[in-house]
C-alpha cells in the first residue's frame, strides 16, 4: 500500500468562517419580508408564502435572487421577477438580479395539499 504524502501547509485551503453575520441575516430576512408584497395573481399568495424563493445571495455590490414559478408558463412571469427586483431593491441600496431556476414548483413546499 503506497502512502500519499502529506500536504504542505501553506497548500491547505483555510477553514470554512462559520461565524454569524446579525447584519446579513437583518438584510436577508429584510428582503423576504418586503418580498411578501409580490402576489402570484392566479393564486392569490405571496411569493414567500408560495416558497418560490429558493435562496438569496448578498453581496457588497449586487444581490442575486433565485426563485421559481408556480408553473413553467407562468403569464405573470416578467411581471412578478420585476416586482421581486423592485421589492429587493427597496432594502438594499445596489442591483438586485432575479434568476428564474428551471426547478419544478411542489405546493407541498408551501404547505399547501391540493
Amino acid at each position: 500500500m503506497t502512502e500519499l504524502p502529506e500536504a504542505a501547509p501553506e497548500t491547505v485551503a483555510p477553514a470554512a468562517d462559520t461565524t454569524f453575520d446579525a447584519q446579513r441575516r437583518a438584510t436577508e430576512l429584510a428582503i423576504l419580508d418586503s418580498l411578501r408584497a409580490v402576489v402570484d395573481p392566479e393564486i392569490g399568495m405571496n411569493v414567500v408564502e408560495l416558497a418560490l424563493i429558493r435562496q438569496i445571495i448578498l453581496g457588497p455590490d449586487s444581490t442575486e435572487i433565485k426563485m421559481i414559478l408556480t408553473t413553467p408558463f407562468c403569464p405573470y412571469a416578467g411581471a412578478m421577477m420585476q416586482q421581486v427586483k423592485e421589492q429587493a431593491e427597496s432594502v438594499v441600496d445596489h442591483d438586485v438580479k432575479v434568476t428564474l431556476l428551471a426547478e419544478r414548483w411542489d405546493p407541498r413546499d408551501a404547505g399547501l395539499m391540493w
